[in-house]
């Protein structure tokens, strides 16, 4: 249950231990590459491999490489940026670096832990992390400021791709619908009352003396702590829900909380131990259930709307605006967008399972029998939704077909901006190579760099 963090932090993972040490073998840390007035350690590369292997990577001579060819690439963007006077963006490295602080301390059990692990006072790992979260940012401001400079990209550029570019090497563009929605929801307030009531007597049996760990294995529906009796672990507060964070906080050990809502779900909190702003808590979580009652009911509702509609009743957009419960797409006649992009076509990836099984057999103008699918709210905290019952108008199919400039302007406008991007950053990488001073140390000599512009340093 705890919250999901889109976390950067471990992209900076080779500058964590860029202190001199000394490795097996003997082999004492050194600097391996400089790059104008920017060193790189071996410790940098190797802590580098590390983040690789632990996730899966192999970590061969080739990656070393390749690790240390993108490290000298940021020291030439960094350079760059400090003689541009880009400035830090100091909120983002601040909320950055708690995260990363946050993640470390949850994962590993406390600060002390965290210090053991790294060998490292907290402050100190603390004062480096912000160097390379400060150095990232303008390292990627740098690399956007590149990108940006470019000149437009006009119709005719994206014409003269399509015109000049085999027919085999344009982008094939999937299968696309626009569709619109017509959503009604089970009764939530008396599903939420069903759940209250069960957790209140599950608290009332914890009083009387049973074990809130049993309870909680039993039922929990929150799979990874239940089998821990409903221990989450030693954490940071804020990397769960407020509302559950707060009521933890607010708790003496040993004491069981009332009833708390989050997006999750209904829990009932006992809080173990508390350390400044963590803390180690059992819960039991109870996510609101909906009957086949719910479900014929909705049902029901929605075949009698798709009948009005049919027969000319009613049109399906006003039907919308009417009936439709789903907030975000009553108001525009129920057309729908992809919470990711805005845009009102889907490829069938964007699509949601339930909803493409529905639509997949429909011909353009044709209405969906009821589904049972989901809703878009949590979308950005990777949640998954809640329960809701609708029926699919396609409005729009667009067949996959090999681009062209009339379907397709917008989408080979991107790829040709970015292609111009891209040659815009070759271009200043080895320029910036070429006029700048390196030394890229003989343990690397035999390594065969991607831009061939380094190859011609060693």
């Amino acid at each position: 249950m705890k919250r999901i963090f889109i976390i950067t932090v471990l992209a900076l993972a080779a500058s964590l231990q860029a202190g001199a040490q000394k490795y097996s073998g003997g082999l004492v840390d050194k600097t391996v590459a400089t790059v104008g007035g920017e060193t790189i350690l071996l410790s940098d590369v190797e802590e580098e491999v590390k983040q690789r292997r632990a996730g899966g990577m192999a970590s061969d001579r080739d990656v070393r490489c390749e690790i240390l060819e993108a490290m000298m690439e940021s020291k030439l963007f960094l350079m760059q940026a400090r003689l541009d006077s880009l400035t830090i963006n100091s909120d983002m490295v601040d909320g950055n670096m708690n995260q990363r602080i946050d993640w470390f301390r949850t994962q590993l059990g406390g600060d002390e832990e965290v210090e053991k692990y790294f060998g490292k006072p907290l402050y100190k790992l603390r004062l480096e992390w912000k160097k390379a979260l400060e150095e990232q940012s303008l390292t990627e401001q740098e690399k956007y400021q590149v990108a940006a400079n470019i000149p437009e990209v006009t119709p005719y550029d994206v014409k003269m791709y399509i015109d000049t570019t085999a027919v085999e090497d344009l982008p094939v563009v999937p299968q696309k619908y626009q569709l619109s929605q017509i959503c009604v929801y089970p009764d939530r307030q008396a599903a939420a009352v069903a759940v209250k009531d069960k957790l209140l007597s599950l608290r009332e049996r914890i009083m009387n003396g049973e074990k809130f760990s049993t309870l909680a294995r039993i039922y929990s529906e929150d799979p990874g702590s239940a089998r821990r009796g409903g221990e989450l672990g030693m954490a940071s507060k804020s990397i769960f829900w407020p509302a559950f964070s707060d009521a933890a906080m607010s708790l003496r050990p040993g004491t069981i909380s009332q009833i708390v809502e989050t997006p999750d779900g209904f829990h009932i909190i006992e809080v173990i131990e508390k350390k400044g702003d963590m803390f180690n808590a059992r819960h039991i979580l109870i996510k609101p259930q909906y009957t086949m009652e719910d479900r014929e009911k909705a049902f029901s509702r929605l075949d009698s709307l798709k009948t009005k509609i049919g027969e000319g009743e009613i049109s399906f957009e006003m039907a919308a605006m009417f009936y439709s419960e789903d907030p975000a797409t009553r108001t525009n006649g129920g057309q729908m967008a992809d919470p990711s992009t805005g845009s009102s076509y889907f490829d069938i990836d964007q699509m949601k399972p339930a909803d493409y099984a529905a639509i997949k057999d429909l011909k353009e103008g044709e209405i969906s029998s009821p589904v049972e699918s989901l809703d878009n709210e949590g979308y950005l905290q990777g949640r998954s939704g809640n329960l809701v019952y609708k029926i699919i108008r396609v409005d729009k199919i667009i067949p996959a077909h090999t681009a062209t400039f009339e379907k397709d302007y917008t989408q080979i406008l991107d790829k040709v901006q970015s292609g111009k991007q891209n040659e815009a950053i070759d271009e200043f990488l080895n320029q910036r190579i070429k006029d700048t001073y390196i030394i890229i140390d003989p343990l690397f000599k035999e390594c065969d760099f991607s831009r061939e512009a380094w190859n011609k340093k060693k």
